[in-house]
């Protein structure tokens, strides 16, 4: 059987897989077994921050696998500490919880969030409040953070203490913290899975607002939106504010599992001895391939990527077939006139690979994606539009 046959029997169907199999790749370029080059505008759903077989992250996997590849957290490794401090330092947050996933990020921040409130407050401030058309995660906890009905209809109950309000909607904000007197508020500044929909920047300072007046913790979820993608190091920083806990995870390692939960010298205590673990969170070679993307999202490389979205954002602006463009740096939707999943699979025809967040194409391109390939990706991907 082939790879395609075998998946089919053996793997859970969980996904409705693009029909090509990727073998390699360099850069922002990858191969199918026929040797056909494809141009990836999606990066893993925005994992490889650094493209495909980057060798400045190969390079410090090889060094630290061939030291050790993983040690329990009962005892201290130098990559973790590394990449803690790096947030840290980049972010002004105070404490770091390292985990494997954005699910796993987002159930830490709800932890502390409501660990905040209880030794505060006491018990009954628990409630955590999301915007509807979020998506938070897979676990049942963080379904139950995600304000969209479909995931949950066939997972329920779910975990109880979850209220959805309309983003936007600071009426409706200060409504739900009136009625529920919360522990928490969580945000995505874009909302991804949504539609690569951004908040309103106004929006965006009144959850701050709100919630200090309030003694609420906020949440930032910045899974996808995290580690360069907005065109800062994180989305929160395009708006002048700074949250209580920050989730990330996708693009930090560039492509091997991890996740982070940044806590704010505000909460740098909530989690103490046994209160939350895991077993892999913090390995030491996911954490040194952090170390080697996080080190080079820097100014320029930042700039780079709001150069590159304003090329993009121009290019599909009153172009044939483009209803419209939204998203934030190089997270980019695009409402097409013809069904994405049709625009979608003709790019791959042509050789671009593409994601869909609900009726739009999306795009996720490796942040040092040259400009040249860019260009090309796009030219491509407006062809498919008409």
């Amino acid at each position: 059987m082939d790879t395609k046959e075998l998946d089919k029997t053996y793997v859970a169907g969980t996904y409705k897989r693009f029909p090509i199999e990727i073998v390699s790749g360099k850069g922002s370029v990858v191969k199918d077994p026929s040797g056909k080059e494809y141009i990836d505008m999606g990066s893993g759903i925005g994992v490889t921050s650094f493209g495909i077989a980057d060798e400045t992250w190969q390079k410090a996997i090889i060094d630290q696998i061939s030291k050790v590849q993983h040690m329990s957290n009962l005892y201290y490794t130098q990559p973790c500490v590394k990449l803690a401090k790096l947030l840290c330092e980049k972010t002004g947050m105070s404490k770091v919880f390292f985990s494997n996933s954005g699910a796993e990020a987002n159930e830490c921040a709800i932890k502390v969030a409501r660990k905040y409130s209880s030794d505060k407050y006491g018990a009954g401030r628990h409630t955590i409040i999301t915007l509807e058309n979020s998506f938070h995660g897979r676990t049942l906890t963080t379904l139950a953070a995600t304000g969209q009905d479909h995931y949950h209809e066939l997972f329920t109950p779910l975990t109880p203490g979850f209220v959805s309000v309309p983003a936007n909607d600071v009426a409706a904000l200060e409504k739900a913290i009136a009625e529920t007197n919360p522990a928490g508020v969580m945000i995505e500044c874009v909302q991804g899975e949504g539609g690569v929909l951004p908040l309103d920047a106004s929006y965006i300072k009144a959850v701050r607002e709100l919630t200090q007046k309030n003694d609420i913790i906020m949440v930032v979820d910045e899974v996808q939106t995290g580690n360069g993608r907005s065109g800062q190091l994180y989305s929160y920083m395009n708006f002048g504010i700074k949250p209580d806990v920050v989730s990330t995870a996708k693009g930090l390692a560039g492509g091997l599992p991890l996740g982070a939960t940044l806590i704010s010298e505000k909460c740098q205590n909530v989690l103490g001895f046994g209160d939350h673990g895991s077993t892999f969170g913090g390995n030491p070679v996911s954490c040194a391939a952090a170390v080697s993307i996080l080190s080079r999202i820097d100014d320029k490389l930042l700039e780079e990527v709001r150069k590159k979205s304003a090329f993009v954002f121009d290019a599909f602006k009153n172009a044939p077939g483009v209803q419209s463009i939204s998203g934030l740096g190089l997270m980019i939707g695009i409402k097409t006139e013809k069904p994405a999943s049709e625009v979608v699979a003709k790019c791959m025809e042509n050789g671009v690979l593409c994601l869909t967040a609900k009726d739009k194409v999306r795009l996720l391109p490796a942040l040092n994606i040259p400009m040249d390939v860019l260009e090309k990706a796009i030219a491509v991907i407006k062809d498919a539009c008409v």
